[in-house]
């Protein structure tokens, strides 16, 4: 049987959060990061089922009142109890397959984090996915843990099967420094069933961990369309960078050899922490959900030109701002402390 990595804006049981807590980066701003949380609950919970990654029994206390001070329905929330060393779940959450011919047959695949080129810890982390697909996942599924070190947010991939990724990040020797691209593109294949590559080559964020993910640069949406960063201010540091990768994304062809559609996002002004080190803001990492996509904004005068821009790309979401300067003090946004657990992922989901 083969099967596929499915896109994003495929149907969803659930969204996974792994949930900040005291003993990670976060603790010195838990105050100001836990109301973002809250708020994407809430938005999460209104179309769909929320899985919250609590560290221990305490902490799911604590958030179930949390929650329930934001009047979150806690009959979508289904808890996991398992240690974390941190919250960035699109990177350590799992990678979800269907089946090319019965789309009601899921693979779940459990790929290894090493912490962006072992930079962080990452040893709980990497528990975490075995330990919710035991306590929530439908029987049915199938699940394997594959000893390739590989990053949610380091791929996208579109309803064709072509996957998007940067060369920095995949091909980058702190992740599998025995690993060639062609080996690479094998996997790739073989498990996720991708049909074609697009390897962008230029392109970063200052104060950016993770090697150039392309869920901070580019994206796919449906109907062959790339929504991307573009840097308008020819005295950023980025402008040279990213015009280099808008001037690739305009040569990149379809299968039918016709060029995508492009949508460009706005630049923000530059964001600062108080140790004067410039934070990865980007309109580009937003997370679809059922019938909404989640934008993250940072009291921008470009907030709004984003929100309309990824409402070009998906018109048939409702597009919501979520405001991510209190998360990306720790160098991600929205999308990368989330994953989306597709139709069929939970067991007794309610459909």
């Amino acid at each position: 049987m083969n099967f596929r990595l499915l896109p994003e804006w495929a149907e969803q049981d659930a969204v996974m959060l792994t949930w900040p807590h005291k003993n990670t980066d976060w603790a010195d701003n838990l105050a100001r990061v836990e109301p973002v949380y809250c708020e994407l609950a809430q938005h999460i919970t209104a179309q769909q089922q929320l899985v919250i990654v609590a560290h221990n029994d305490a902490l799911k206390t604590h958030i179930v009142s949390l929650l329930g001070d934001y009047d979150v329905n806690l009959n979508r929330v289904h808890f996991v109890v398992t240690p974390s060393n941190d919250t960035w779940a699109r990177d350590h959450g799992p990678l979800t397959c269907a089946a090319i011919d019965d789309p009601n047959q899921l693979k779940i695949y459990d790929f290894t984090f090493n912490g962006w080129g072992n930079k962080f810890a990452s040893h709980l982390d990497n528990q975490i996915n075995a330990s919710l697909v035991t306590a929530l996942s439908a029987a049915k599924n199938q699940y394997q843990a594959l000893d390739m070190v590989l990053e949610g947010g380091g791929i996208e991939i579109n309803e064709h099967g072509v996957l998007l990724t940067t060369r920095e990040c995949l091909l980058n020797k702190n992740r599998n420094p025995n690993l060639s691209q062609t080996e690479i593109e094998a996997v790739l294949q073989n498990h996720l069933g991708a049909t074609d590559f697009l390897w962008v080559d230029h392109g970063y964020l200052a104060g950016d961990d993770t090697d150039s993910h392309i869920d901070t640069l580019v994206r796919f949406a449906p109907n062959n369309t790339l929504v991307y960063v573009q840097c308008d201010d020819e005295n950023d540091e980025h402008f040279s960078a990213l015009k280099a990768m808008e001037t690739q994304l305009q040569r990149f062809k379809t299968a039918d050899n016709t060029p995508y559609r492009l949508i460009a996002l706005p630049w923000t002004k530059a964001v600062y922490d108080d140790e004067n080190t410039r934070l990865p803001a980007t309109y580009a990492n937003y997370l679809i959900i059922n019938n909404a996509v989640l934008v993250p904004v940072y009291n921008d005068s470009n907030d709004e030109l984003a929100l309309a821009q990824v409402q070009k790309a998906y018109p048939e979401h409702t597009i919501i701002g979520v405001n991510c300067l209190p998360i990306i003090e720790q160098f991600g946004s929205l999308h990368c402390i989330t994953m989306q657990l597709p139709r069929g992922f939970l067991t007794g989901a309610a459909q």
